[in-house]
């Protein structure tokens, strides 16, 4: 891939956007392009059409989506499914007819089956049914998938999707309302700190999760950018996983929060394990680099000097 590429990111200032873009531009990538939302919005169709005749980009990765956490896709089921596909729909189909070099779609674990085997394996896709917390989100994700397969099978185009687990890291939603659980976490064991008091959990910490650094989410991004993959689907994650305990014990340590964490058993685990078989990008060459420890100290160095700035996250 030429340095000079127009590289077009949509999302780039979401969590996965931002480091796909400080990644490529470490890697002496010159010719970045991103819009706010407020500049283009993804889900108008007419725009989306507009832009591409005008900027002409020579590769598109769509880091664009709305994304949180299981209260989040339980109460607006409709937008998590609707806008999700509009703005992947967009982005598809004019990269497509713009006659894109590189289509890089980036998804989620959450794609799988519910209680498919573990290591989630990518044949897995479309075996069973999906969990039903999530499963606006994940239909979307599946049809985006599909198109991008589709293009591959139909046009011969070089439209790829990667699967990353969970993933955290700096530019994380930290609004306890639609976060993640190790941003959420993160945020609960830090003001609790502050104010000396017990940090009480979702749960019985059984349930065990993988989760996967964004700069090393990023680094597969520039990966599959610069290889020509066989294959139209990756997982992209770690490929160790640990229980929620596991975690809360990890963040407690790095925030320096020495008092009680109780667990609420009456609330929802969610899905047992989702732990991603990543052996097709290993084979390949990729591999992730920060461990979790490592990528939790990076995460809340930056959470505290950013603490001003996400103090409420509008839905």
């Amino acid at each position: 891939m030429d340095k000079n590429s127009k590289i077009y990111i949509a999302g780039h200032r979401g969590m996965v956007g931002s480091a796909v873009q400080r990644i490529l531009e470490q890697e002496g990538y010159t010719n970045i392009i991103g819009k706010t939302s407020k500049e283009l919005d993804l889900k108008d169709a007419v725009a989306v059409k507009e832009f591409f005749e005008s900027e002409k980009p020579d590769v598109v990765i769509d880091a664009a989506a709305r994304v949180g956490g299981i209260l989040a896709n339980n109460e607006y089921p409709y937008q998590f499914l609707m806008e999700n596909m509009q703005i992947q729909n967009n982005l598809i189909d004019q990269s497509l007819k713009s006659n894109v070099a590189k289509f890089i779609f980036l998804g989620s674990s959450c794609i799988y089956p519910k209680f498919a085997p573990q290591p989630l394996k990518e044949e897995y896709l479309l075996t069973d049914s999906l969990e039903p917390t999530n499963e606006w989100y994940a239909v979307a994700k599946i049809t985006g998938v599909k198109a991008c397969e589709a293009i591959r099978k139909q046009f011969k185009k070089d439209f790829v999707s990667l699967m990353p687990t969970n993933l955290y890291g700096t530019h994380d939603n930290f609004d306890l309302k639609t976060s993640h659980v190790l941003p959420a976490m993160l945020r609960k064991f830090h003001e609790a700190k502050k104010n000396n008091e017990p940090v009480e959990l979702w749960g019985s910490g059984t349930p065990m999760r993988e989760f996967l650094f964004v700069d090393d989410m990023a680094k597969s991004v520039v990966f599959a950018l610069e290889n020509v993959l066989p294959e139209h689907l990756y997982n992209v994650g770690t490929g160790e996983d640990l229980t929620i305990k596991e975690l809360a014990e990890t963040i407690q340590k790095v925030v320096g929060h020495t008092g009680k964490i109780v667990w609420d058993s009456s609330k929802p685990d969610g899905t047992p394990r989702k732990l991603m078989d990543i052996s097709k990008m290993h084979q390949l060459g990729w591999k992730h680099q920060v461990d979790l420890e490592q990528g939790i100290k990076k995460t809340y160095q930056w959470f505290l000097q950013n603490i001003e700035n996400f103090k409420e996250v509008k839905i």
